[in-house]
């Protein structure tokens, strides 16, 4: 399994925009041929930083994801809203306590 995050800084005014991009593509992400689970954060102190968390059967998996039409399109959108260079980070999982 592979773990997805995804930091965004947006331009404050593009918040909402960018709120409902999300809420109109989750669904299909969430969908995607091997995307087990989608979670969107928001940062509590600066409510312009979101982070995408998503977890992945396999590499392969998000690279078909980040390859599909469907990707570049919503990508296409979203980037016009940053007001920074988002960052992102493949993980693996080491050890989960609850």
């Amino acid at each position: 399994m592979l773990i997805r995050i995804v930091k965004l800084t947006l331009k404050r005014e593009n918040i909402a925009s960018f709120e409902q991009i999300f809420e109109e593509t989750k669904d299909f992400i969430r969908n995607f041929k091997g995307c087990l689970s989608l979670e969107l954060y928001q940062d509590r102190k600066q409510p312009n930083i979101f982070f995408t968390y998503s977890k992945w059967e396999k590499e392969e998996n998000l690279d078909d994801y980040r390859k599909s039409e469907f990707f570049r399109n919503v990508w296409g959108k979203t980037k016009l809203l940053f007001e920074d260079k988002p960052e992102a980070w493949s993980v693996n999982r080491i050890k989960s306590v609850q």
